[in-house]
C-alpha cells in the first residue's frame, strides 16, 4: 500500500496539483468509501474515521456526498437574526 501512496503522490506533483486539491480528493474519497463500507450509516462511518457525526455531515454537504440511499445532507437554512430590544425598551445600536 505505502508503494501505491508514494506513486499517487508522484503523480500528483508531477501533475501541478496543489496541496489543498489533493487533500480535498483523498478526504473526499475516503468518507465515500467509508460511507459505503458502512452502508451509508452516517453514525457508524463517523466513528470509523474518528470524527463527530455533525462533522461527517458538514464533509458530506462540503463535499456533496449523498448516503448509499441518496439523502443528501441539505445547507442549513440561513435565517436573518432578529434583534429583540433589551428590557425597558433600550436598544443598543
Amino acid at each position: 500500500m505505502k508503494d501505491h501512496l508514494e506513486k499517487l503522490i508522484a503523480e500528483l506533483a508531477a501533475g501541478g496539483i496543489f496541496l489543498e486539491d489533493a487533500v480535498a480528493e483523498l478526504e473526499k474519497k475516503y468518507i465515500q468509501r467509508v460511507l459505503l463500507t458502512n452502508n451509508g450509516n452516517q453514525s457508524e462511518a463517523a466513528k470509523a474515521l474518528g470524527i463527530h457525526r455533525n462533522t461527517l455531515g458538514r464533509k458530506m454537504v462540503e463535499f456533496h456526498l449523498a448516503s448509499k440511499n441518496g439523502a443528501r445532507r441539505s445547507q442549513p437554512r440561513r435565517t436573518k437574526s432578529r434583534r429583540r430590544p433589551l428590557k425597558g425598551g433600550n436598544r443598543q445600536a
